[in-house]
């Protein structure tokens, strides 16, 4: 066994590890796949195929939408993937600081008195950086990693989920 004294560790040692903490990393360094809301649909599956009936909630003055099984058919490809894509903020957590957690959606309204769109539709993001809430209404550009998953938030069902380690504004 190799007896390693504290002065040989601090002198040899924690440089070595230091260096490796300067050295970038590859994976956020990689561009992100710049993606639309069509690419969220399976390949195969028109969108028209996605889009169901509903019924008006009148009690919670909602509109509960019935989807087919093509609305929560997600596309596996983009489990883990790193990518770009716009859209609109409907904010789930915000604070004074701004909106660290929403729905990107679609459009603008989306999910507000209307029909929701389809769970293979929106994403659940979490912002490291939260948005600005003066700019709540603007199209954003949102960046990071992908996941596929159902879930359930007060708002709407979403297919996706994703961290975003950058937002932008979307300009025109």
């Amino acid at each position: 066994m190799t007896k390693i004294s504290r002065r040989d560790l601090i002198t040899r040692a924690l440089p070595l590890s230091l260096a490796g903490m300067s050295l970038p990393n590859l994976s956020l360094a990689a561009a992100a796949r710049e993606i639309t809301w069509d690419d969220l649909i399976p390949p195969g599956i028109p969108y028209a195929e996605i889009i169901g009936e509903g019924e008006m909630d009148e009690a919670n003055d909602i509109w509960r939408p019935i989807y087919d099984a093509n609305a929560t058919k997600l596309n596996a490809d983009l489990h883990g993937a790193y990518i770009r894509m716009p859209g609109f903020i409907l904010p789930l957590e915000m604070d004074a600081e701004g909106v660290s957690e929403f729905v990107l959606v679609p459009y603008v309204g989306a999910c507000l008195h209307t029909p929701p769109p389809p769970p293979n539709q929106l994403v659940l993001v979490r912002s490291v950086d939260p948005w600005p809430s003066e700019d709540l209404w603007d199209p954003v550009w949102v960046t990071g990693r992908m996941s596929t998953q159902l879930m359930t938030t007060e708002v709407a069902e979403t297919g996706y989920a994703l961290i975003a380690d950058e937002m932008e504004r979307y300009e025109w």
